[in-house]
């Protein structure tokens, strides 16, 4: 008897252990974000770098500062809730929250503080996301970079501790280490992804963890990025796939600029997209063979999260196509599996890239339809 008492109590006293390390359950779901919307154009896209000269761009000014202060407020919140979404991904930039090598501005970490109390209040799950960091910004070049800057590394490191410490009592909030990392040796990547990962565990063993692979989190990039041996690294992808459709006419790539072309989705007819060398038409079946290595991702990895943390359509596309893109993007999401979060909310209207959502008056969907085909309904 006494033998088959210790036998259960080890049996007991794994599944505590398993419980206690955070194990995702039901084969890699990740309860409570399932379906999200990106915030960007609050913390992080607020202008463009790229037209200001070199010495000028990473200052703040008195108007990002005003612009901090009422860009996004309580009521986003509720609305975003009250919609269905169940979690939000917050981008921030480097420069917004560090003043110098460890130095921080309270201000806008206090921005940060009312966010997490408003998401508390209306049961949002957060994501905090890097979105751009010193040596990484993926729209301006950049002399240092930061997968080849041991300075600039252990300055990244120093910030998402910071951010630990800060949040140390708020479990449940997920850290997103860096959004587009380049196009960049994916080993120097997974070193420093690492590094952070180990730095985060010694202070918190529960913190969910996000790691995306190089090359703008690309899906084909997938199979160049580690597995880490902890069940709360979660794995995330973007999928802007095809290009022509989904960036058309931006004024931050040259050939959308140049060719300046209105394109829809689905086509079948893509022989009028005169830069585009890729015979395929644009649909669902295409869409699916740009996300293949994510899927083949899920197949190899059961066990694993993956995650795909962002995705859209430049505002000024056709209506129709954005919510046929949506729809089609989220239903494969849903069909292997992968949660998902819609990028994004808001944007400025000086960010060449607008993939907003809603409109800028009135903060309300732009059409019921986009709003269900961004809730997978």
């Amino acid at each position: 008897m006494n033998k088959l008492l210790r036998f259960f109590a080890v049996i007991v006293g794994i599944i505590q252990l398993g419980t206690a390390a955070g194990l995702p359950s039901s084969g890699g779901k990740w309860q409570g974000f399932e379906r999200g919307m990106g915030i960007g154009g609050w913390l992080t896209n607020y202008k463009r770098f790229n037209v200001l000269p070199e010495n000028k761009r990473l200052d703040l000014t008195v108007g990002d500062f005003e612009h901090f202060d009422s860009f996004i407020t309580e009521d986003d919140v509720r609305k975003i809730k009250s919609w269905g979404f169940d979690h939000v991904r917050l981008g921030f930039d480097q420069i917004v929250l560090e003043e110098a090598p460890g130095k921080y501005r309270e201000r806008t970490f206090r921005k940060i503080d009312e966010f997490i109390a408003w998401c508390d209040k209306y049961g949002l799950n957060i994501v905090l996301n890097l979105h751009k960091s010193l040596g990484n910004y993926c729209d301006i070049p950049e002399k240092i970079q930061l997968m080849d800057d041991e300075i600039l590394q252990n300055r990244f490191i120093a910030l998402w501790l910071e951010i630990e410490r800060r949040y140390h009592d708020h479990p449940d909030i997920a850290f997103e280490l860096l959004n587009d990392v380049r196009d960049v040796d994916p080993e120097k990547w997974n070193a420093l992804a690492d590094r952070a990962i180990r730095a985060i565990r010694a202070k918190n063993r529960e913190r969910w963890i996000i790691v995306g692979p190089v090359a703008w989190n690309n899906p084909p990039e997938l199979p160049s990025l580690r597995i880490w041996d902890d069940p709360k690294v979660v794995y995330t992808f973007h999928m802007y796939a095809p290009g022509e459709f989904t960036h058309q006419r931006g004024v931050l790539k040259d050939w959308a600029l140049y060719w300046n072309q209105i394109v829809v989705y689905p086509d079948k007819n893509c022989d009028r997209i005169k830069h585009r060398p890729d015979p395929r038409p644009f649909d669902k079946a295409y869409l699916a063979s740009e996300m293949r290595n994510a899927f083949e991702f899920k197949r190899q990895h059961p066990d694993k999260i993956l995650w795909l943390g962002e995705f859209g359509t430049i505002r000024h596309a056709p209506k129709e196509s954005r919510i046929n893109y949506m729809r089609d993007v989220i239903s494969l999401a849903k069909e292997h599996g992968i949660p998902y979060c819609v990028w994004n909310y808001l944007s400025t209207p000086n960010d060449g890239n607008r993939f907003s959502l809603v409109d800028d008056d009135t903060r309300e969907f732009l059409s019921e339809e986009l709003l269900k085909a961004c809730l997978g309904e």
